[in-house]
């Protein structure tokens, strides 16, 4: 059974949360306080974090931060505050998706389900051997979920490692934010299509080490992005 913790100090939404996700056999944690929230975020057993972003002892973005630095599963913002600058500077510093109170209970269900497919999916490949797309400098070993540039690791956060694996797939390809998020993220953008944009730029300041990397996700005006590459692209398997 996967394991949901929720962060947040509001007993009715985290209430109303925890029967919607308990009734879809999820196990459920709530803590209160941003502080234990973070430091129960931290042990083996949580699958997914869903988090206020006020909180009482803690900012909220400053937990997802430091819980992305520190854990590579996925987080949710669910909180109250629904502006457009939240939303983005969430995505920024680690977090997955962002759903604003109030929300359609099956919605939030909707994106945890997503969220925890994708990342299931996609992490738990350990006994093959090494899938590796190599773009002259630029390293991405899928298997690992490890990205080198010029033979430096750089982190990615899931979802920035998943968006540039997908474009890398498909290069030359121009895809739209709403087919970005639904083979992504799994789902329907539900008008959030500003997830892809803060991913795309996340994945590019990056990128910026190696000189004329950060260009290689071009943005078509009207259209969305492409990966382009002017040569080929290979595919390495470990020995």
């Amino acid at each position: 059974m996967e394991h949901i913790l929720i962060i947040d100090n509001d007993t009715s939404a985290t209430e109303l949360e925890r029967d919607y996700l308990e009734i879809n056999s999820y196990k459920v944690t709530i803590e209160k306080s941003g502080v234990s929230g973070f430091q129960r975020a931290l042990q083996d057993d949580i699958n997914l974090v869903i988090t206020e972003l006020n909180l009482d002892d803690l900012n909220g973005f400053e937990l997802c931060r430091e819980l992305r630095s520190r854990r590579d599963i996925p987080i949710i913002i669910v909180s109250s505050r629904g502006s457009e600058i939240d939303k983005v500077r969430g995505l920024g510093v680690g977090a997955d998706d962002y759903v604003t109170k109030p929300f359609a209970p099956n919605e939030l269900i909707a994106r945890v389900k997503a969220n925890l497919n994708q990342y299931n999916r996609l992490v738990k490949k350990g006994n093959q051997k090494n899938d590796c797309i190599v773009l002259d400098q630029i390293r991405i070993d899928r298997t690992a979920r490890r990205v080198s540039v010029c033979g430096e690791e750089i982190a990615f956060t899931t979802k920035e490692f998943d968006l540039l694996v997908f474009l890398a797939s498909h290069p030359n390809r121009v895809f739209s934010k709403e087919e970005l998020f639904r083979e992504v993220w799994g789902m329907h953008s539900i008008g959030d299509v500003a997830t892809v944009t803060v991913h795309i730029k996340k994945i590019r300041q990056k990128l910026e080490k190696y000189a004329g990397a950060s260009n290689l996700i071009e943005t078509v005006w009207g259209a969305g992005y492409r990966f382009q590459m002017s040569g080929s692209i290979r595919v390495q398997g470990a020995e």
